[in-house]
């Protein structure tokens, strides 16, 4: 029987730790949350493996440290409302959880939205909230926001989703800028966006993501 709890540990002591990750409540809910019950059952076995775990569709859920690192810089609050945009069946959202007031978890594919709800519940992660719908449009009607992370790569970010965040807020983004993977972190200040780079990743495009060619004659 495969021991989960020790490659839980296994991925914090060689994945998370050694990329500057040491904050305490990201350590904690990354060795608390099991990656494993969040995963297609067929998909178990690699849970913890250091890269992108790949659902099909160009779905991935991130690596272990890219999810870590986007936390570390994000620095969510246990006060803060966080949509979680690409949710799946919930992984980044149970992280989340443990350290934000209520987290708001979108997802578009029906399958891992219907399970997810039944993940989350059993590992003690009710204050999130699962909505079904395209991820590009995000869920206003829970907003405004004070955390939004995109668990996934996007080559253009839909205004419709930084309407949704609070001024004074922050987004995590993995910009894909040819084969070179980008996440900033964004700043709304006075309802404009302020970029910082924070580090180097790689993950699919998302669905509804792409940028769009201009036409030219």
């Amino acid at each position: 029987m495969t021991d989960f709890a020790a490659r839980r540990t296994m991925m914090v002591d060689t994945q998370i730790r050694p990329s500057d990750v040491t904050k305490f409540p990201i350590i904690d809910a990354m060795l608390s949350v099991p990656r494993e019950a969040f995963v297609p059952r067929r998909l178990r076995e690699a849970a913890y493996m250091g890269e992108n775990v790949d659902l099909g569709g160009g779905r991935v859920i991130l690596e272990p440290r890219t999810l870590a690192k986007m936390l570390d810089a994000l620095e969510i609050q246990g006060d803060e409302l966080v949509l979680d945009v690409g949710s799946a069946m919930g992984y980044s959202a149970a992280v989340m959880a443990r350290m934000a007031q209520v987290v708001i978890a979108v997802e578009e594919n029906a399958e891992l939205a219907s399970e997810a709800p039944a993940a989350l519940m059993e590992h003690a992660a009710d204050n999130v909230v699962v909505h079904e719908g395209p991820l590009r449009d995000g869920a206003a009607e829970h907003g405004p926001y004070d955390v939004i992370a995109v668990q996934g790569a996007v080559e253009h970010l839909p205004e419709s989703l930084i309407a949704q965040l609070k001024d004074g807020g922050r987004i995590a983004c993995l910009f894909m800028e040819g084969a070179l993977g980008v996440v900033r972190i964004g700043y709304k200040i006075d309802g404009h966006m302020t970029w910082r780079f924070s580090f180097n990743a790689g993950a699919p495009v998302l669905p509804g993501f792409e940028k769009h060619a201009a036409f030219t004659l």
